[in-house]
């Protein structure tokens, strides 16, 4: 079937752009709703089914926040997961932790104290101020900005057996000039005291999700396969880039993709979320949990989008994207850019709830900023989670070319005969970090035959591929059961430990986190200690044995 060009209205996504910046969008609020029945009325006339799903989410609101140091006032934020201070504020002293990384605070008696740490708050930084009982953290921002940020660990709403991984520190963020100082003085020895107030809302509270969908005109597959197409829409502040530039591409890509429905062989279902500023990807991690079955069986892929049409954001090279999914998105953006794009392994970031259920996941920010003079957290702008992320900092022409890769992608996703899934790339991936790993061994534990497994599993992904570039009719569908029954197989094995059933942590995760226990075994000391280790690196093992075993089998039976 040919490609069909879209030209995206860029009148109608400006207008989409002003009805965000009129509301600052916290989840959970009156204000927020108000924005969700915008989207529910725009979807909803493009003729897709919509509904708003309320549910519980544990959500953190940062209010009120001071720092006293010698009696003078230093211009600070609180977080999102913070804990709140007492009534009379928290008092101690003053500790320099560097960039707050766990051989920072191995050297430090953080117990009882406030930590100075460089960079904007994390949730790693977080994890390492309960795990050594500090009382405080003060993170120096990068330049005289304050950015908000959510110092949660734990991926969405806590459970019973996650809270307890929460932060336990007061947290808040002062500008560089004065991080400056305050640093000086510690690193010369002298004892500074200060006073941390925080007042930060948290507990649970009703959230919406605004579920949109759309079927193919014809399918003749019982399971009506859909694609997921999905982004958060509260935000910090207005936050008309984060996320009303990426809202904006949702409505009008649905507009446009609904006018070629009679050349969908898939549904389309979009999902915008609450709960990711303020509850750690709460919204999409809950629909992962309550609609699993349904993802299960029916979903065949997930592309997320955030941030979109940022003035100066030029760099498309660099987008996260599985690695099935690499060669869908290279074509879009040489085709609408003319840039290469190199793809870049996915963070644990971007409401990616959904490596547990085993969907081939793409994007989250798509355009970024080139190296520029101010040092600044991230590409997305100096502007991004503070007040100043407005209507200003949005190029229309920057929005539209987005919004075209994004269709580009999703046409694809939803007319290909065969879904464009390339697990020779997965295959390639894998192998290549079974061998790093058997190097580190250094034959002290024998992966040679998971190696061998993975390069005949990608024998088979290479084979299906050239057969799928002439397969119509009941060969295609034979084709795309099979290739969503490895996506089950093999994604979770890339991006997770190895439980489709629960959220790992949002801390950052090694490639191919399910071969942790083969990786530890290579660290550990020969001895007693290796052999403790030995237990869990069989596990791991034999999980990927499994994984590899099954997957070959679903193509080796077409």
């Amino acid at each position: 079937m040919p490609e069909r060009s879209f030209e995206p209205d860029r009148d109608r996504l400006m207008a989409h752009i002003g009805e965000f910046a009129r509301r600052v969008k916290l989840s959970g609020t009156p204000q927020e709703r108000e924005s969700f029945a915008y989207l529910q009325r725009q979807m909803a006339s493009y003729g897709y089914a919509t509904r708003i799903i309320e549910h519980d989410a544990y959500i953190s609101l940062p209010g009120e926040a001071r720092l006293k140091v010698d009696g003078g006032d230093i211009r600070c934020i609180t977080h999102s997961m913070s804990a709140s201070s007492p009534a009379g504020g928290l008092t101690a002293e003053v500790v320099y932790g560097g960039d707050g990384g766990p051989a920072d605070f191995a050297r430090l008696d953080a117990q009882g104290r406030i930590v100075l740490v460089d960079g904007i708050a994390t949730e790693e930084v977080a994890a390492q101020a309960r795990d050594h009982g500090a009382a405080g953290l003060i993170h120096v921002s990068p330049n005289e900005l304050l950015y908000e940020m959510c110092v949660s660990p734990v991926w969405g709403s806590p459970s019973q057996l996650t809270r307890d991984q929460l932060p336990a520190a007061v947290i808040c963020t002062i500008a560089a000039e004065a991080g400056a100082a305050l640093r000086q003085r510690c690193k010369s020895g002298e004892t500074v005291s200060a006073t941390m107030w925080a007042s930060v809302d948290t507990g649970w509270r009703k959230t919406p999700i605004l579920v949109a969908e759309l079927d193919a005109v014809d399918t003749t597959d019982d399971e009506r396969p859909f694609v997921l197409f999905s982004g958060h829409h509260d935000t910090w502040h207005f936050g008309v880039m984060d996320n009303g530039g990426a809202n904006a591409t949702m409505l009008e890509a649905a507009r446009l993709l609904a006018e070629s429905r009679d050349r969908w062989r898939r549904g389309l279902r979009l999902c915008f979320w609450s709960g990711h500023s303020h509850g750690r990807y709460s919204g999409s991690a809950w629909y992962a949990d309550e609609y699993w079955d349904e993802l299960d069986r029916r979903c065949v892929a997930h592309v997320n989008v955030d941030s979109t049409g940022g003035e100066g954001a030029d760099v498309l090279t660099n987008s996260a994207v599985i690695d099935e999914l690499k060669a869908l998105a290279a074509e879009a953006v040489l085709a609408e850019t003319g840039q290469v794009h190199a793809g870049r392994r996915h963070g644990r970031a971007a409401d990616q709830s959904f490596w547990g259920v085993g969907l081939p996941s793409m994007f989250g920010s798509l355009s970024h900023q080139p190296p520029g003079p101010i040092r600044m957290p991230t590409a997305l702008g100096w502007w991004w989670h503070t007040p100043q992320d407005t209507a200003e900092h949005i190029d229309p022409a920057n929005l539209v070319r987005d919004t075209r890769i994004v269709l580009r992608v999703l046409d694809r996703l939803l007319t290909d005969e065969v879904l464009p899934l390339d697990y020779g790339a997965t295959a390639a991936s894998l192998q290549r970090e079974l061998e790093r790993i058997g190097t580190d061994l250094a034959g002290r534990f024998d992966v040679t035959p998971l190696i061998a497994e993975a390069q005949r599993f990608g024998e088979l992904a290479e084979a299906v591929r050239v057969q799928a570039a002439s397969a119509t009719g009941a060969e295609a569908h034979a084709i795309n059961r099979a290739l969503m029954r490895v996506s089950r197989l093999l994604v979770p094995l890339n991006y997770t430990q190895g439980n489709r059933f629960a959220h790992d942590s949002a801390l950052p995760h090694a490639p191919w986190p399910s071969l942790d226990g083969l990786r530890a075994l290579a660290a550990a000391e020969a001895g007693e200690d290796a052999l403790f280790h030995a237990v869990h690196a069989r596990q791991c093992r034999n999980l990927a044995a499994y994984a590899l075993r099954e997957a070959q089998a679903a193509l080796a039976a077409l």
